[in-house]
C-alpha cells in the first residue's frame, strides 16, 4: 500500500525504513529537507492515491493539532489519519470528531520500540473503527515484531494511546525498581562487582527482561554510571497515567511513586536516577545529562527535554 508519513525523526525515520522493507511505498515529509521525500504536506497528499492514509509522528500537543488541521483541509472523504505519536487519549477523541466532520477517518496508535524498532519491530496498540483500521492494517503488519503478538486493536478511538500510556506507566515502575536495587548494591561494601550481579540475573531469574539486558548494556558502557548526572525527564505519560488512575479511582502506588522519584532527581544528584537516565537512553535514545565535568553535555543529540513522540 501507499503511506504518507509526517515526521521523520528518530522513530519516524526508522519506521519509514521498516515499512519500505516490507514492500510498501512510503512518502515522507519532515521540516528538515534532508530527511524529506517531498517539500510540503500538499505535495505529500498529492502523491498518494485514494483512499489515502497519512500517519503523523510529530510531538504531542500543538504540533500534532496543527498537522491534523492541515491534513483535514487536504484529504478527502474516505481517507484516514493515524496519530502515532504520544498524544493524550482525550485529544484523540477531539481529533476524531474534527476529521469526521470532513468525512476523514482517524486511528490513534501507541508505538513502542524506540531506537531498536527498525530491526526488532514495534509493539503497536491502536484504536478506531474497524473500517478505518482495515485501511491501515498492512502498515501495522509491517511494523509489528515477527510472530503472533506485538499488535492489538485495543478498542475505539483513544484506546491505543490509553494502552500505550499505561504501558509507559508500568515502564516507569519497572525502571525505578531496577534503579533502586542497583543503588543499594552500589552502597553495600560487601558487594564488589555490581555489574556482574546484574549480568547474573539475565538467566534463570524471574526478573530477567529486556530492561535488565539494557541495564547490563549501560553498565558495560559505564560501570558505575559516573558520566551521568542523576537526572531523568518524564515525557508526560507517567503524569497522565496517574491522573487517569485518580479519575477511575484505581490505586497505582508503585507507578505514582516512580513518577515522584523522577521529580526528586531535579533536586539532587540521585544515584538511582543515573540508572533511569541510562535505561531511557538505551531503549529510546533519549538524551542524558552529564555529570559535572563529564563528556556528555547539553549538546548531546536530542537535548535534555524531549517532546513526547514515541518509544
Amino acid at each position: 500500500m501507499e503511506l504518507g508519513l509526517v515526521g521523520l525523526g528518530k522513530m519516524g525515520g526508522n519506521m519509514r525504513e521498516r515499512i519500505r522493507r516490507a514492500g510498501h511505498t512510503v512518502i515522507g515529509f519532515d521540516h528538515n529537507p534532508d530527511l524529506a521525500d517531498v517539500h510540503s504536506l500538499e505535495e505529500l497528499v498529492g502523491r498518494l492515491t485514494g483512499p489515502r492514509v497519512a500517519w503523523i509522528m510529530v510531538p504531542a500537543g500543538a504540533a500534532t493539532q496543527s498537522t491534523i488541521d492541515a491534513l483535514g483541509e487536504l484529504l478527502s472523504p474516505g481517507d484516514v489519519v493515524v496519530d502515532g505519536g504520544n498524544s493524550r487519549w482525550t485529544d484523540d477523541e477531539k481529533h476524531a470528531r474534527e476529521l469526521a466532520e470532513k468525512g476523514v477517518g482517524f486511528v490513534d496508535c501507541g508505538v513502542s520500540g524506540g531506537v531498536w524498532g527498525l530491526e526488532n519491530g514495534y509493539a503497536i496498540m491502536y484504536g478506531g473503527d474497524a473500517a478505518d483500521v482495515a485501511k491501515v492494517q498492512p502498515v501495522f503488519d509491517a511494523l509489528k515484531p515477527e510472530g503472533e503478538f506485538g499488535a492489538v486493536h485495543a478498542g475505539r478511538v483513544g484506546a491505543g494511546h490509553f494502552a500505550k500510556m499505561v504501558h509507559n506507566g508500568i515502564e516507569y515502575a519497572m525502571m525505578q525498581a531496577f534503579a533502586e536495587g542497583w543503588e543499594l548494591l552500589e552502597a553495600a561494601d560487601s558487594v564488589t562487582d555490581v555489574r556482574e550481579v546484574f549480568r547474573s540475573w539475565q538467566e534463570g531469574t524471574v526478573i530477567r527482561s529486556w530492561l535488565l539486558d539494557l541495564a547490563v548494556r549501560a553498565l558495560d558502557d559505564d560501570e558505575h554510571l559516573t558520566a551521568l548526572r542523576g537526572y531523568a525527564q518524564d515525557s508526560g505519560e507517567g503524569r497522565w497515567t496517574v491522573e487517569a488512575a485518580l479519575d477511575h479511582a484505581v490505586p497505582l502506588p508503585a507507578i505514582t511513586a516512580s513518577l515522584f522519584a523522577r521529580f526528586s532527581s531535579r533536586q539532587d544528584d540521585s544515584p538511582a536516577m543515573k540508572m533511569i537516565a541510562a535505561l531511557r537512553n538505551q531503549f529510546g535514545g533519549h538524551a542524558v545529562t552529564a555529570a559535572a565535568g563529564g563528556e556528555k553535555g547539553a549538546d548531546a543529540p536530542g537535548a535534555d527535554v524531549e517532546p513526547p513522540v514515541g518509544g
